[in-house]
C-alpha cells in the first residue's frame, strides 16, 4: 500500500529539518530571528486549530511566531490600521491574515490582503506577488500549490507533457497552480462548478488535483487507470477527516495518491515557513 502513497507528512518533516538548519545558520550570522505575525480576527474554531499548528511548527524550526488576536467586532478601519502598524514594524518579516474573516469583514477581504506589504506577504496573495507568478516567479506565492509541485517533483513525477486536470479555480490553489505547472511544461485543464460532464474531463487526467470541499466526491469511475491523484480536500465525515477523493474506492485504480490527513496539508504549512524565511532573507539582504 505504501508504494502508492505520496507522503506529504514525511516530505514536510524533511523540508522543515532542512529549513531549521538554514535558519540557525542565518541567526548565527545576524543574531536576528525570523518573525511571523499571524492576525486572527474572532474565535473561529477551525482557524484557531490551523493557527496553532502553524505556531507549533514555527517554534520547532526557529521562527518566532507572534499572534495578533483581534475581536470579531473590530471595524474595517481599525483592522487596516493594525495591518499598517505591522507593515511598519521592521522586526516582523512575515504577515499572515487568517481566513476566513468574520462575516462583517469578509466582503473586504481583498482590500485587507492588498494592504499587507508585498515583501511580508507570506501567503502570496498580494497583487504584486500574484502578478510575479504570472511571469513564473514563485518566491512569494501560494503555499498549497508550492507544496503540490514539490511533492510531485520529490517523487520524480515528470510534469512536462503531462495532462493535469485541476478541479478548483480558487486564488489559494487552482489559479496559482496553473502557472506553476505551465512553467514546468504541463498541459493544464481547469474545472469548476459550471463545468459540464466533469467526469469526461477527469478521465483524461494523467494527474488529477481536486479541491471542491465535498467528501469522497471523486470515485474510480471518474479517473483513468494509473492516474496520479492529489487530494486537497479536508472534510469531516462521521467524526473523521477525509478528502474530496473516495480513497478506498479509487486506490486500486490509481497510480499514486495523497492521503488525507498526511498529504498536502503538512506541505502547505511547510511552505508558509519557507516563504517566511525567504521574506526574512530578502528584508535583511542575506
Amino acid at each position: 500500500m505504501s508504494e502508492k502513497i505520496l507522503d506529504g507528512k514525511k516530505l514536510a518533516d524533511l523540508l522543515n529539518a532542512q529549513l531549521k538548519k538554514k535558519i540557525n545558520q542565518s541567526f548565527n550570522k545576524t543574531k536576528i530571528q525570523p518573525i511571523l505575525a499571524t492576525i486572527l480576527v474572532g474565535q473561529d474554531p477551525a482557524s484557531k486549530v490551523y493557527v496553532n499548528i502553524k505556531h507549533k511548527t514555527c517554534a520547532d524550526i526557529g521562527i518566532n511566531s507572534v499572534m495578533v488576536d483581534l475581536d470579531e467586532t473590530i471595524s474595517k478601519k481599525h483592522l487596516l490600521q493594525k495591518i499598517e502598524e505591522i507593515n511598519n514594524d521592521e522586526k516582523i518579516h512575515g504577515i499572515l491574515l487568517q481566513l476566513p474573516l468574520p462575516q462583517s469583514l469578509r466582503g473586504d477581504t481583498e482590500e485587507f490582503l492588498e494592504r499587507i506589504s508585498y515583501v511580508k506577504d507570506v501567503d502570496g496573495f498580494h497583487p504584486i506577488n500574484r502578478g510575479r507568478l504570472f511571469d513564473y516567479h514563485e518566491e512569494l506565492s501560494a503555499c498549497t500549490p508550492k507544496g503540490i509541485v514539490k511533492l510531485l517533483t520529490h517523487y520524480n513525477i515528470e510534469l512536462a507533457g503531462k495532462h493535469v486536470v485541476i478541479v478548483n479555480r480558487s486564488n489559494l490553489v487552482g489559479k496559482p497552480l496553473v502557472f506553476m505547472l505551465l512553467k514546468r511544461n504541463a498541459t493544464v485543464t481547469v474545472c469548476h462548478s459550471y463545468t459540464r460532464t466533469l467526469e469526461n474531463i477527469t478521465q483524461q487526467a494523467d494527474i488529477l488535483v481536486v479541491g471542491v470541499g465535498k467528501a469522497k466526491f471523486i470515485t474510480k469511475e471518474m479517473i483513468k487507470e494509473g492516474a496520479i491523484i492529489i487530494d486537497v480536500g479536508t472534510n469531516r465525515l462521521d467524526g473523521k477527516l477525509c478528502g474530496d477523493v473516495d480513497f478506498n474506492n479509487v486506490f486500486e485504480k490509481c497510480g499514486l495518491i495523497t492521503p488525507v490527513p498526511g498529504g498536502v496539508g503538512p506541505l502547505t504549512v511547510s511552505f508558509l515557513l519557507q516563504n517566511t524565511y525567504y521574506a526574512y532573507k530578502n528584508q535583511l539582504n542575506l
